[in-house]
């Protein structure tokens, strides 16, 4: 949890989760783009984006990877030579 890829890849799954769940709520919220209620959509997008990093850092398990079933890729010098 305490490397820079877990960071990275933290970072990049709470901007694109924040996004989704502020679109979401533009979608659901009105027909035109002046009636969008834009504090409402922008706070249930941050909140999404806070719950993802508390996920990450509750899923980490001590582990390099955001997530419990995925890993950060390593550069191809560390890994093992295929059989």
């Amino acid at each position: 949890m305490m490397t820079r890829a877990f960071w990275r890849a933290t970072a990049e799954r709470t901007i694109r989760t924040g996004a989704q769940a502020t679109a979401a709520a533009v979608g659901t919220d009105a027909l035109g783009i002046l009636d969008v209620d834009w504090g409402e959509a922008f706070s249930v997008g941050g909140l999404a984006a806070v719950l993802t990093v508390l996920t990450a850092i509750a899923a980490s398990g001590g582990t390099e990877g955001p997530g419990v079933t995925e890993t950060v890729a390593r550069p191809a010098a560390h890994r093992l030579p295929r059989p």
